[in-house]
């Protein structure tokens, strides 16, 4: 059983940063592809970025590119999103996933965290 716990979020006035961790419990996630998706207010879960089984490969969703960074340690089993720039509509619950493929829809990931609230005030 695989276990993702999220932590880091919450309230930042726009231009402010905040770094999102998660960290995977049950088995190692060195073959798995690790994501974070974001749901804002009334709206469906979104793509932010995914980085593959090694770290060296990442794909971000256009607008964050250039403000957030996802990295991983498969030596700790985590994964982060580092965050620069927030703009008020990047408040969401953030999601971390894991699945075995690098795509970008959330049916394909297999795992899920329970969520953090990024909050971006302006």
């Amino acid at each position: 059983q695989v276990e993702l716990v999220e932590s880091g979020g919450g309230l930042v006035q726009a231009g402010g940063s905040l770094r999102l961790s998660c960290a995977a419990h049950g088995e190692p996630m060195s073959n798995q592809v690790m994501a974070w998706f974001r749901q804002p207010p009334g709206k469906e879960r979104e793509f932010v970025a995914f980085v593959s089984f090694s770290g060296i490969n990442t794909y971000y969703e256009d607008s964050v590119k250039g403000r957030f960074t996802i990295s991983r340690d498969n030596a700790k089993n985590k994964v982060y999103l580092q965050m620069n720039s927030l703009k008020p509509d990047d408040t969401a619950i953030y999601y971390c996933a894991a699945g075995g493929r690098p795509v970008l829809i959330p049916r394909a990931y297999d795992y899920w965290g329970q969520g953090a609230q990024v909050t971006v005030s302006s």
